[in-house]
């Protein structure tokens, strides 16, 4: 395999790797909505729920940094 078709493959995982992450977010933000409007609601479940919500902005954030030129400043 080519050099570039070998990066455009690995460009093209990382943005559905991208696209998969940034899905769980939004279902999280859905899912801790549900959650918290229900009484009485599980506030050990909404902090675990909120926890790896955290943690997946931060891979969104590093496959992003990945995805974006460097910019010389």
């Amino acid at each position: 395999m080519p050099r570039d078709q070998g990066n455009m493959t690995d460009l093209h995982d990382l943005r559905l790797q991208l696209e998969e992450l940034r899905s769980e977010h939004r279902d999280l933000d859905d899912v801790i909505a549900r959650l918290a409007e229900t009484a009485p609601f599980n506030q050990l479940q909404i902090q675990r729920l909120k926890k790896r919500k955290l943690s997946l902005k931060d891979q969104i954030a590093r496959l992003e940094s990945k995805l974006l030129p460097d910019i010389i400043a």
